[in-house]
């Protein structure tokens, strides 16, 4: 039993560590890819050089972490049949289907046109070439929706039917697509995904400035990434607390976990902000709560009844201290987002977005708070859901597959030392890149012998009505 027990416990940690580094690139890379389109878009709309410089600077940055994903996601796919076949059995009826779309779709489509984009600048006409980049940003969001109607399944279970074998199978496809929970989780990563690139882009666009404030790239990188902190902040907490709701609704002790409520309160629960839960004692130590204010947000009610764990049985409980701090990570590095994008609003009306150097460093900090925020959103949505891969009804410890516990220790040592070495240095190769410095851009004659245009074989852009630019900067 003790093995056993051992050996499930490494099988969750092993597919936590393999889904986390995964998580990394694709966060990353489907906001990228529309960043990309964006610039392609302005570039063949303006004729403004710096457009595409830019383009071509993020276009290695993307293939990179493009490719990093997609090998991180074959890795841990192949974990479904090895540490977790009896979850394959149950599931896989609804899984693998869902799955199956996702290559058929959005996997196929950019296959098909990754190469063009990648490669086939000088190769195609412009508007192909723009198509294809599309194509890559469209499938990017596609494959997105797949996998997180898949997840959102596993969250919220509808549609199905149980059969003597105990599968679960299809009975509406449609509700199963489109289950309770999706339209908000998918709402709510791809907002992520494009504020974690903006603040990618916006922090290589910080730290570019902080060494040279008259670079064009750095000044047009920053000013899109900070414009789109400003606009997607506000709309990611408004997002996040419709899928709160949402979530209350259909896994309330997750919210329960969430917000610390070990005990019920029926007058109005308070929003603890911080302290020490005690999974065993049942309480939060040394907290610090607004009274009744969790009532307020969660029920737009102050004096609304608040049930707490104290009503689930202690075998449904998640483990509370990693889902109660995991929580406040990512509603914390959200409001940071959010004072990033009010302060660049502020520098933008004053005309010092480019010189405030205070701005920059905050910017150049919040980097990779988006890959952390969203690492912490990835830890509360599973954790919260135990002990079940399928809530509430398939339970994690009857999912796993029947393996020695020195099996999976091997596998999971193995993946640990080849994850750091491999994905290690194809993100220092990453992070390289970015220390470059853009070109600057627009400092010689747009159609002169060496201009992608004129290699291209393609017709320059006309020139330009000032009124069509976006800015002088952008």
């Amino acid at each position: 039993m003790f093995d056993q027990f051992d050996a499930l416990l490494l099988a969750r940690f092993q597919f936590a560590f393999t889904v986390s580094f995964h998580f990394i690139f694709p966060s990353f890379s489907i906001g990228l890819a529309s960043y990309l389109a964006v610039l392609e878009g302005l570039w063949l709309w303006t004729g403004r050089e710096v457009f595409l410089n830019l383009f071509k600077y993020w276009l290695k940055i993307f293939a990179l972490a493009f490719a990093m994903g997609v090998v991180s996601g074959i890795v841990m796919s192949y974990q479904f049949g090895t540490n977790w076949s009896v979850f394959s059995d149950k599931a896989g009826p609804i899984i693998g289907p869902l799955m199956a779309y996702e290559v058929m779709t959005a996997f196929f489509l950019e296959a098909g046109f990754l190469g063009i984009m990648l490669f086939g600048m000088n190769r195609v006409g412009r508007r192909l070439h723009f198509a294809a980049t599309l194509a890559v940003a469209v499938g990017t969001f596609i494959s997105a929706f797949w996998i997180l109607s898949a997840n959102s399944w596993m969250q919220t279970p509808v549609g199905y039917v149980v059969n003597e074998a105990g599968q679960f199978e299809a009975q509406d496809w449609w509700t199963i697509v489109f289950n309770p929970s999706f339209p908000y989780r998918l709402t709510h990563t791809v907002l992520a995904a494009y504020l974690t690139t903006a603040l990618v882009v916006g922090g290589v666009g910080a730290w570019h400035l902080l060494r040279d404030r008259g670079n064009k790239g750095a000044r047009v990188m920053f000013s899109m990434a900070t414009g789109m902190v400003a606009v997607v902040a506000p709309l990611q907490i408004l997002a996040g607390d419709m899928h709160g709701l949402n979530t209350l609704e259909h896994q309330p002790a997750k919210v329960m976990a969430m917000e610390g409520h070990f005990e019920s309160h029926p007058d109005g629960a308070p929003l603890i902000l911080f302290g020490i839960p005690d999974q065993e004692a049942g309480q939060v130590h040394s907290a610090l709560s607004v009274p009744k204010a969790s009532s307020l947000i969660l029920k737009h009610d102050l004096n609304a009844p608040m049930s707490g764990l104290d009503t689930v049985d202690r075998a449904y409980w998640p483990y509370v201290p990693v889902v109660f701090w995991s929580f406040r990570i990512m509603v914390g590095l959200g409001f940071l987002m959010l004072g990033l994008g009010a302060f660049s609003l502020l520098a933008r009306f004053r005309g010092t977005l480019y010189d405030w150097r205070p701005l920059h460093r905050f910017a150049l900090a919040m980097g990779p708070a988006g890959f952390v925020a969203v690492i912490a959103g990835w830890v509360t949505t599973e954790v919260g859901r135990q002990p079940f891969t399928v809530y509430g009804l398939l339970r994690t410890a009857a999912s796993a597959s029947p393996l020695e516990a020195p099996a999976v220790a091997a596998s999971l040592l193995s993946f640990i030392a080849i994850y750091f070495i491999v994905f290690g240095a194809g993100t220092g190769y990453i992070l390289k890149l970015m220390g470059k410095a853009p070109h600057q851009g627009e400092t010689g004659p747009e159609t002169g012998p060496d201009h992608p245009v004129r290699t291209a074989g393609i017709t320059p852009a006309p020139a330009v009505d000032p009124a069509r630019t976006i800015g002088a900067e952008v």
